[in-house]
């Protein structure tokens, strides 16, 4: 598709719609549909959108591998470390009144913030490494391009 200009054009001017509306839903989660998770769909969608049309090797240029790797364990880290936080403080996993003891109920809209970003993040890293494992076509422990066994 790298050889079609109507659709090199179209996916160039539909990312920045894409990922605006893909944080829309991330930051309304809470308030209505979408939250993490359909957010870090549409965020990897545009990437592979633009992967699909431009080349699997020219989204990797855009977003390499070691983002993806890093985005993924931070999402974690994100939603793990709000759970963490609360038992540190006392109070059960994810029971977001430990973001703020003096007002609990006002705590809940930040705990269930700090969760779905951290899902939104995860959840984009991991279909973008999805895509990458598949476009570059190798096994799992080996490099790309080769049969050369990965530590």
């Amino acid at each position: 598709m790298k050889d079609n200009v109507l659709m090199r054009v179209a996916a160039r001017w539909n990312m920045p719609f894409l990922l605006v509306f893909a944080l829309y839903t991330q930051t309304h989660g809470e308030l209505g549909p979408g939250g993490g998770f359909q957010s870090g769909v549409m965020i990897a969608a545009a990437f592979i959108v633009y992967g699909m049309v431009f080349g699997a090797d020219e989204m990797r240029r855009v977003v390499p591998r070691w983002v993806t790797d890093f985005a993924a364990a931070a999402g974690v880290l994100i939603y793990a470390g709000a759970g963490v936080y609360c038992m540190a403080m006392g109070y059960t996993f994810l029971d977001y009144a430990a973001l703020v003891p003096s007002n609990p109920g006002g705590a809940e809209p930040w705990g269930m913030v700090i969760v779905e970003y951290g899902v939104g993040i995860t959840v984009a890293a991991v279909m973008l490494t999805v895509f990458n494992e598949i476009t570059e076509g190798t096994l799992p422990g080996q490099e790309p391009g080769g049969t050369k066994e990965v530590l």
